[in-house]
Order: C-alpha cells, then structure tokens, then sequence
C-alpha cells in the first residue's frame, strides 16, 4: 500500500484532543452539519429515498462485474481509456506510464481520497514531475506538508491565522486573516498552474455504466478546470463508486449533498466520460479511468462486510461521531478517517495494522443513525473485534493482544464461579487499600491499570459487596416477618 503509517492512534488521539484549534473546528462542524443531517433525516418527506438507494446499492455490488463491463464498454466506446488495478502498485504504475508516455511535466489535482490510498502523488513527484493540490483545502493541506482531517473538510484543523501566516511563507503575500483575501490568493497561485498543467488527475464521486460517465461533485470550479484544460485527463475510481443508471445516481446525489453539507445540490456537478470530440470548445486530448480494486473484491465477497461498499463518502459519520469529535482525523493514521475509516481501513489495509481504529469507536450507534444509506457500521466494527478477538485465517488476522485475551477469560472464570468471585472480591479489596487517596477516590494505578485514572478519578471498590448487604437485609426482613406472625 501507499505511505499510510502504522497506526499511533493513542499518541495522534492525544495531540488531537489537546489541540484547541483543532477541538474548535470539530465543535462547529458537528454541530452544523452532525446535528443539521439528523434533523433533516428526522424531517424529509421522503424518508424512503434513503432505503431505496440502499437497495440500489446492495443490487449493483450483486452485480459489479456486469456493472462495471458495461461502464468500460460505453466509455471505450467514447474513445477514452479503461484500465482494470488489481492492486495499488498496479494503479500507480499505469498512472506513471501515461504520464511519462505523453511527457507529463505538471499534474492538478481534483480532490481524490483514492490517490492518496494509492500513493500517486510521490511516484509522479519522483518522476520529476510538479504535482499541485486545486482543492482549496486539499490546497492548504499541500502547503503545509500536512494531512487531511475530514473527508469534505481537509483542513478543519486550521483557522484563518494559521492559513494567513502559511500564506505568507509560501505563497510570499502580506499576512491576512480575512478568508475572502485568502482564497484569491489561492485562487491566483492555482490558476498559472491550472492554464499550464499537461494532465489532470480527479476521483471518481460515482460513475453510471449506463452513460459511460463518471460525475464529480464540488463546490469550487477546480474540478472543471483540471478535467477541461489539461492535455490528459486520469480518473481513479474504486471499484465499487458505480451506479447501474441515471436514476440510480439520481438518489445518490441527492443523498451525497445533504448528508456532506445539508445542500439540496452542490454548486457544480460535471459528467466526463470521454476525451474531446470534434466541435467540442474544450475538453482532453485523451481520458483515462483507472478502476481500482486494491482490497474491494475481498470486501465484495464476505457477506458480513459488503455492505461498507454501499458508502457513498459522504462523511456524516464523521460529523456526528463523538470519537471523531474529540480526537481528530489525523489519529486514523488513514485516507479515510471517522467511523467508516474504522471499518474500511483494517478491511483494506489490515485488521491487526489498524486495530485501535475498530476498538477505539464507541458502538453509539449515532453513525448508523445519520448515514444516508444506513450502513450499520456499529455491526461491522463488532464483526472485527470478533476477529481481533478470536483471529481470522480468512483474513490473515491474529489475536491483538494475549494478555488481553487471557484477561478476559479469567474474568470469565470468576464471574461464572461464585465462590471464586467473592474471593477476588477480598483480594481486590485489600489489594486497593494503597491506592486509595485521603478524599476517598483513587487517583492513580500502576502498570497498565494506569491508563484508566490519568484523566479521572474512580471510586473504590465498596467494603461490602451488594450481594452481601442484599443478602443480609432482606434476611433481617424475613426474620423480622416471621417474629411477627409468630407474635400474631
């Protein structure tokens, strides 16, 4: 896989939650569009287009190999390029090939989670090659070597100091705050590069096999430019971004623009298919679609988890997790963060890699609640704690941790042996008495115990367990009973 590093999801959580700017943004943009999303779902009228486009979406991954036949036909057939990527090198590697063939020396980007799964960027760079960011927040993120935090707001981790200082390094302009003088600026640095680019890489927002199409939806109008003005235009699309007909992207759109920013429709909304025809004003010399699997068939073929594959990126989840909205996108060490980066990073790039991202949610269940296309999410992210649990061959996964796994079924002998559970009672109550502070409260445990008083206090465990006072009151109860029918 790409650069994706092993996950550090304690330490990156940490930075996150201690990261005021970072706290701030993630505070107004659940509170907007998290609490906005449900109380939209709570009162649409058509409340069943969300489980008509489930359907569709279950229907169609039945189907993909078909589906997907026909999207390659209808494009082939508009003279553009379809290339089939097993994998992510495979991907990679025929993107450099067409970029090195047709003497590719600077490549826009529209907004593409897939290239950044993938690992493009570094390939082309290594190439020689100037590889810009057109999305404005995809933009920032470039700038300042960082990484994306949400999936529709790349830089929310940044407020407009930050941005007007690293405008000021790098784009060598006075230092704003204002986010109209701020976004010229971008504007101004981005559209040299734009009018000059030899090719133009997008995603995919989803395809129709039916037309032979890709639509790629935005807010900005860098996605037209990149696609438009540039002599190559490259697609990547996973696998599964693909809808059978029109009618069928018809409730995905509708679905991805409300449950990604509450809008009725986004700005721009572009169809591209094909390189330019005679007559036409505008438009590439060659197009290229890149389907890329990389994982999805597998995915595809385990009946417990297919259903990720319906997940139209809208990211809602992210706007309503409480996880996501104290840690961060950055602590998913992943392309995809939130609670459907929780499920589709281990499933893609390894269960035990990116084990802390499953175990780290919170099984709320507010994500299957608020997404568009009610993916049970909590039900996956059980699925692979069963797995971490217990290991999988089929997923080449092993027990996450022994000692945790010993831990637990010794908890299991105890509590299923009355006597050996009030005997561990005792020893835990002696075993506490150190620990316990003069207010009453422990404050502070040793070795891996200590994780759970580092930001609270817990209460110890009681002299008298509730078994023992229930007992013996309602034992008083019924001898006081009993001397009063004797009396009687």
């Amino acid at each position: 896989m790409s650069d994706v590093e092993k996950s550090a999801y304690r330490r990156d959580a940490r930075r996150g939650i201690d990261d005021e700017c970072l706290q701030s943004g993630l505070q107004k943009i659940q509170n907007r569009f998290g609490k906005g999303a449900m109380h939209y779902w709570a009162e649409t009228a058509d409340d069943g287009l969300r489980d008509r486009v489930k359907k569709s979406r279950m229907e169609t991954l039945e189907n993909l190999d078909v589906v997907l036949s026909m999207l390659a036909d209808n494009i082939e057939a508009a003279g553009g390029h379809v290339y089939y990527a097993r994998t992510a090198e495979d991907a990679v590697d025929y993107c450099r090939r067409v970029a090195v063939k047709n003497e590719v020396k600077s490549v826009v980007k529209g907004k593409s989670m897939t290239s950044a799964e993938i690992g493009l960027d570094a390939v082309l760079e290594a190439e020689g090659m100037e590889v810009t960011e057109t999305d404005l927040g995809e933009f920032i993120i470039q700038l300042g070597e960082d990484r994306p935090s949400h999936i529709i707001a790349p830089c929310i981790h940044l407020d407009r100091q930050r941005i007007g200082r690293l405008f000021q390094e790098k784009l060598d302009i006075p230092c704003s705050e204002e986010p109209p003088e701020l976004t010229q600026a971008a504007r101004r640095a981005l559209r040299k590069i734009l009018l000059e680019a030899d090719m133009g890489i997008t995603g995919c927002n989803f395809a129709v096999a039916e037309t032979g199409k890709i639509s790629l939806v935005s807010n900005e109008g860098n996605i037209r430019m990149s696609t438009t003005m540039p002599r190559i235009h490259l697609a990547l699309m996973g696998i599964e971004r693909v809808a059978a007909t029109m009618s069928d992207h018809q409730g995905m759109l509708q679905l991805l623009t409300r449950g990604a920013a509450l809008q009725k429709l986004s700005t721009y909304v572009s169809f591209v298919g094909g390189p330019r025809q005679p007559g036409d004003p505008d438009g590439p010399e060659e197009f290229h679609l890149v389907m890329i699997d990389n994982g999805r068939s597998r995915i595809l073929a385990d009946e417990e988890f297919r259903e990720v594959l319906a997940c139209i990126r809208c990211g809602a989840c992210l706007n309503i997790c409480p996880v996501y909205g104290k840690i961060g996108g950055h602590a998913y060490n992943s392309p995809y963060p939130g609670p459907i980066g929780a499920v589709v990073s281990p499933l893609l790039f390894g269960i035990n890699r990116y084990a802390d991202l499953c175990k780290g949610e919170s099984l709320c269940g507010a994500c299957l609640d608020v997404c568009p296309v009610r993916i049970d999410l909590p039900r996956m992210l059980l699925a692979l704690r069963r797995k971490l649990a217990y290991g999988d061959p089929a997923w080449q996964t092993t027990r996450h941790k022994w000692l945790e796994a010993m831990g637990f079924r010794l908890w299991r002998t105890l509590i299923a042996s009355g006597p050996a559970y009030r005997l561990a009672l005792r020893c835990a109550g002696l075993l506490q008495k150190p620990f316990i502070s003069k207010s009453g409260m422990i404050k502070k445990m040793a070795g891996p115990a200590s994780a759970w008083t580092r930001d609270r206090d817990l209460p110890p465990l009681a002299s008298e367990p509730f078994s023992r006072r229930w007992k013996k009151k309602y034992s008083q109860a019924a001898k006081a009973t009993s001397s009063e029918v004797d009396n009687g």
